[in-house]
């Protein structure tokens, strides 16, 4: 894997990027201004959350105030810890659903170094909409799921034109909708897309431009066309998922979370609202017997 780096994105505004952007190898934000910091994302381990942290330091920018968590999945959550003395701010379902997923993101890959870290959930909460001041800089958090998950948020610059996008948006990676909403993202993302961003950075991945909003879409399109031929064949997910063909998408990161994504899809078009309840040990078991028997991959 590739070291880290920090990518400015606009004056004062970064984006820490972990190479390559597979599973638990997330980005965070950088926000500075009035001698202060806003961090948008911890990172899934210790010794990565404590890089993160000396490299905001060296930025000499300010002390870091603000951490928002964009949605409760650890790989963005579980360095909070590591920010004593910031605020964590995140949706009021982020801060329910850490509490009651605790560690448990670290069972799927147990040989992975995760580090002293603890459950440390979000002590500001909000439902729909929160504006950020950061010095003279204004960051508005939207609440914008069920797309990824039920609770996931965004984080608008409109001065900037930045979207520090969670991951609702992926970079290079295969979208993931299984605790989310498939129907969801495609409105998630369409609504995003109306912003006009010039510099984003997704959950995982490089930094992208306007173009990783179709690219996002054109997944989502073809996971829902592809879900839809299967639930009428009567074929179930794992099954559609070993006769598809990737194609285009074949290149993505992490493929094989087409299996858990049908899931996702199935359960909507058998009449389940966006973001219900869906059996993710079971659907996380057979994407492990799609990508060959073994966990994927992890580098966290």
């Amino acid at each position: 894997m590739n070291a880290p780096y920090l990518a400015e994105l606009a004056d004062g505004i970064f984006g820490y990027v972990q190479p390559d952007g597979g599973w638990c190898v997330s980005n965070s934000g950088v926000l500075t201004g009035g001698g202060e910091v806003a961090l948008v994302d911890t990172l899934a381990t210790a010794a990565r959350t404590i890089a993160l942290r000396t490299a905001v330091a060296d930025l000499a920018r300010g002390p870091v105030r603000t951490v928002v968590n964009t949605h409760f999945h650890g790989d963005h959550t579980f360095g909070n810890q590591f920010f004593p003395d910031a605020t964590l701010v995140g949706h009021r379902r982020t801060r329910a659903e850490m509490l009651g997923a605790g560690l448990g993101l670290t069972r799927l890959w147990p040989d992975v170094d995760w580090g002293p870290i603890r459950v440390t959930p979000p002590t500001v909460v909000f439902d729909d909409q929160l504006t950020l001041h950061v010095g003279d800089r204004e960051a508005r958090l939207l609440h914008v799921g069920p797309a990824h998950t039920t609770t996931d948020v965004v984080v608008w610059l409109p001065e900037e034109r930045v979207l520090f996008a969670g991951d609702v948006l992926m970079s290079g990676c295969t979208p993931f909708v299984l605790m989310g909403s498939l129907s969801g993202s495609l409105s998630a993302v369409a609504d995003l897309a109306r912003l006009g961003a010039e510099k984003v950075l997704c959950g995982h991945g490089p930094v992208a431009g306007p173009e990783v909003f179709e690219e996002n879409l054109d997944y989502l399109r073809w996971l829902r066309d592809t879900a839809e031929d299967g639930w009428r064949a009567g074929l179930p997910p794992l099954e559609l998922a070993r006769r598809t063909e990737l194609g285009r998408f074949r290149e993505l990161r992490d493929p094989e979370r087409l299996v858990a994504n049908l899931h996702r899809a199935y359960a909507e078009l058998d009449g389940a609202p966006p973001g219900a309840e869906l059996d993710v040990v079971a659907a996380f078991g057979e994407l492990t017997a799609f990508a060959g028997g073994r966990p994927p991959a992890c580098y966290a």
